[in-house]
């Protein structure tokens, strides 16, 4: 074993976190944990962990639900791909016979990328496969001096290569969350401990004064603003939602009428009424307010400026293109974004 890899491991039985996807080698659960914590941080995942893992106990269950089921687990989470590719994923296991045993069949699982099925397969198996993530791209760049973009082709590669090299092939599972807790915890992106690092004495960063500049991404992203306006039309006792279909945000989510425009229409209400005409028609409306206005959120790629409105119709009012008509009461059986939710929950009572 490394000098680096034994560090690592001694740091690790000191201070490592007490997890419950630790505590098993079924590699459903492990499977489950990995695809929770891309993009979530731990302290938000264990929750979801927790509950996700008592509804869908094994592969066969998660297989057998609703995809909508799936979707209202998973809500609050965010970047939602990952449960309708986790659900696609379970029923082509089921159909196949049972969880892959191999990196290959791992990987050929959908939403499962070499550094999941590396995860898995050293947790699970004990095979010798090194995870490489966002934690272990910052700690191997520090340590040593890399200066390589990340997000290059030449920097995938080369980094792939050294945490080969460097991975403990007797322990690849204890080694593979060494560094990733050592990332999370110790070698951090901003601020590191690294005054109690035990790898401080051969940190090339640390000796050149580069650790905060390291790693190096070549790309920025480039985000895109979006204008959106929800209405909540209320009806007697009901209201109208939709599903997002295509390959759009919150795809498989429900969400009550948007109008999406080109800039904000909050200082516009001409031109927001002339588009909620255009969806009513001749309808009568018999009340309409503004909830808030000017909210930001912010998505990885996107920034959506959102206004809420309330509408009212006529208590007879029977249907709405695209729409489908749901009982105040029964909102929360259906999965949104947090956005919606955020919506939701200014205008609903606090007993729905």
């Amino acid at each position: 074993m490394s000098v680096f890899a034994d560090k690592l491991i001694d740091w690790y039985k000191k201070n490592k976190r007490d997890l419950p996807w630790r505590e098993t080698k079924d590699p459903y659960r492990i499977w489950i944990s990995e695809i929770i914590l891309q993009q979530t941080r731990v302290a938000q995942g264990y929750d979801y962990f927790v509950r996700f893992i008592r509804r869908f106990p094994d592969v066969y269950a998660l297989a057998a639900a609703e995809e909508d089921e799936v979707m209202k687990y998973w809500q609050g989470l965010g970047y939602y791909s990952r449960a309708r590719n986790l659900h696609a994923a379970a029923q082509s296991i089921v159909a196949n016979g049972g969880f892959p045993v191999t990196y290959e069949g791992v990987l050929a699982l959908k939403g499962v990328g070499e550094y999941t099925a590396a995860a898995i397969c050293s947790f699970a198996y004990g095979m010798p496969y090194a995870v490489v993530d966002g934690n272990v791209y910052r700690i191997l760049s520090r340590w040593l001096g890399i200066d390589t973009p990340i997000d290059s082709t030449l920097g995938k590669k080369l980094f792939a290569q050294v945490a080969d090299e460097l991975l403990d092939k007797f322990n690849p599972a204890m080694y593979n969350q060494a560094i990733m807790d050592f990332g999370a915890l110790q070698c951090t992106p901003v601020s590191p401990d690294c005054l109690s690092c035990p790898l401080a004495d051969s940190c090339l960063a640390l000796a050149n004064g580069s650790v905060e500049a390291l790693p190096v991404k070549q790309h920025k992203t480039k985000v895109t603003n979006r204008y959106f306006n929800y209405i909540y039309v209320r009806t007697g006792e009901c209201t109208f939602i939709r599903k997002r279909t295509g390959k759009d945000i919150w795809k498989n989510l429900y969400e009550p009428l948007l109008i999406e425009a080109d800039a904000d229409l909050s200082e516009n209400a001409s031109k927001l009424e002339q588009k909620i005409f255009d969806v009513l028609g001749e309808t009568p409306i018999c009340f309409f307010r503004p909830v808030k206005v000017g909210v930001k959120h912010v998505l990885s790629h996107r920034v959506i400026h959102a206004n809420f409105y309330e509408l009212v119709l006529p208590d007879d009012f029977g249907a709405l293109e695209g729409y489908q008509k749901v009982a105040e009461e029964d909102l929360h059986k259906f999965a949104v974004s947090n956005l919606v939710y955020q919506f939701f929950s200014l205008i609903l009572k606090p007993n729905h």
